[in-house]
């Protein structure tokens, strides 16, 4: 939604002249101090769920209460500093600062094969997790059922009316399991290149312009005027 400010007064204009209601349901590889933040620079509606750090956190209503059973899925077998320690062996994974251990996460180089040496291990010492590659220079390890799509579907089927009508915007690797859903979908014009490789699907829309022009050229693809 954000990078484009006047596109995104047009297409919240637009939503709020529809005859219904529209959520918003963020979801981010930020964590929650910086999303938060991102809301506030970028004069966005403030959510009716947030779903942080690649799908490890969900808040929901004004007071961005946490849904304390995804939390708890969420912690079931996840040995972060388990993974920390066996990163260490990895000199050009560089780990990234973050306020706790909801994910663990690299920058790298992407010519290296530090990540794959990496997946195997994990997967050797049998921990449980889930890792996912995004602009062809980080490295999210997640808890194993966690991740966007996890998430987003998780928070459809408990929050979501039976009828809900459902548009999901992705620009970036991490967006992947979400977009492939099932839901009708859109990867805006501007989105990194490793999303321009998935096959397509008539619910999965391409759409030729950027930010939130993108999703409103989407929003009318799959909904109409």
């Amino acid at each position: 939604m954000v990078g484009d400010q006047e596109a995104l007064r047009a297409l919240l204009l637009y939503y709020d002249e529809l005859p219904y209601d529209v959520a918003f349901v963020y979801v981010t590889g930020r964590h929650l101090a910086s999303a938060l933040s991102l809301i506030e620079a970028e004069d966005l509606p403030q959510p009716d769920i947030l779903i942080t750090d690649v799908g490890t956190a969900i808040y929901r209503d004004a007071q961005l209460a946490e849904d304390v059973e995804w939390k708890r899925q969420m912690q079931a077998g996840w040995q972060p500093k388990r993974i920390v320690e066996m990163a260490s062996a990895f000199p050009a994974l560089h780990r990234q600062s973050l306020p706790d251990n909801r994910r663990i996460s690299f920058t790298f180089s992407p010519n290296d094969g530090a990540v794959h040496d990496f997946e195997e291990a994990l997967a050797q010492a049998r921990i449980p997790h889930k890792m996912i590659i995004s602009s062809n220079r980080d490295v999210d390890v997640l808890p194993e059922k966690s991740g966007k799509g996890n998430a987003l579907n998780y928070v459809i089927e408990r929050y979501a009316p039976k009828d809900v009508q459902v548009l999901v915007a992705g620009d970036s690797g991490n967006d992947l399991d979400m977009l492939t859903l099932g839901y009708p979908a859109v990867i805006v014009g501007n989105a990194q290149p490793e999303l321009t490789t998935i096959e397509p699907h008539p619910r999965l829309y391409h759409a030729q312009k950027n930010c939130a022009k993108g999703i409103h050229e989407a929003w009318l693809h799959f909904y109409g005027s």
